[in-house]
């Protein structure tokens, strides 16, 4: 069997997306989905997304981590997927569409696609972290020296910890730079580092209000090692925040077909 595909990228974190409106693709097939996101010995991505038919919506997105398993909410994979169904001549520059945590709206723009992300509406305070949900699971935690941090080992610590091993959670370092936020994040699903992480950049982009590193209500500015995102909000209360939404870059890098 022969698969067409797209491989796109939001600041780096990249996806492969499949056209399944007229059903093609095992989606139980969760070792077929390792093997495309490997990056030896198939098409190599972060994530697999199928874009699917949905009454109601625009479409329905269905989201995949490398690993082969079903995830949650993908914000970058979200913005790159609304491009791709606009190339696709499914939608227009205003597009919703059904995620795995529910509706959601994005609007193209002339170099980026800005999502809108849940409301949040309650906040852990560890010792020396913070945990919410933006769509995904992410634990937050300001660190100084991040540009030479070891992310991976300390993620892949905090993932396997006894609390998360068994649900998995992301893993977010961040530190104030200039009037914008650095922050590296270690992804369940892929097991390591990626080089953005769309709920990430959000959930951080909300601790750092909290903790004045950015505007209180407003907008944060945030580098990834793969670009640049911005994230707006509104903060409702102390631990909840409402109207977010995701802008960042969703470009293709290229289309093809493989063997199966």
């Amino acid at each position: 069997m022969k698969l067409p595909f797209s491989k796109y990228q939001g600041a780096g974190n990249d996806f492969i997306i499949i056209d399944n409106r007229n059903p093609v693709f095992d989606k139980t097939d969760s070792a077929l989905i390792a093997r495309l996101c490997n990056r030896r010995f198939g098409i190599g991505a972060d994530g697999l997304m199928l874009l699917e038919n949905k009454t109601g919506y625009d479409f329905e997105m269905i989201y995949f981590n490398a690993d082969g398993g079903l995830s949650s909410l993908c914000g970058n994979g979200s913005r790159c997927i609304v491009s791709f169904s606009q190339q696709l001549g499914v939608t227009g520059m205003k597009v919703r569409f059904l995620a795995s945590d529910g509706a959601h709206e994005a609007i193209l723009q002339e170099h980026s696609v800005k999502l809108k992300m849940g409301d949040v509406s309650s906040i852990e305070s560890g010792d020396d972290f913070f945990y919410l949900n933006t769509g995904s699971p992410h634990y937050v935690k300001m660190v100084k020296g991040l540009e030479s941090f070891d992310v991976f080992q300390e993620g892949r610590k905090v993932r396997n910890s006894e609390r998360f091993k068994k649900e998995g959670t992301n893993v977010n370092f961040i530190e104030k730079e200039g009037e914008a936020l650095f922050v590296r994040t270690y992804e369940r699903g892929v097991e390591d580092e990626t080089l953005a992480c769309g709920t990430g950049v959000t959930a951080s982009a909300l601790i750092a209000a909290v903790n004045g590193l950015c505007e209180e209500s407003g907008s944060c500015a945030v580098r990834t090692p793969g670009g640049e995102l911005k994230v707006y909000y509104k903060r409702t209360g102390i631990s909840s925040f409402t109207d977010i939404w995701l802008e960042g870059p969703a470009e293709k890098v290229f289309e093809g077909v493989i063997e199966l």
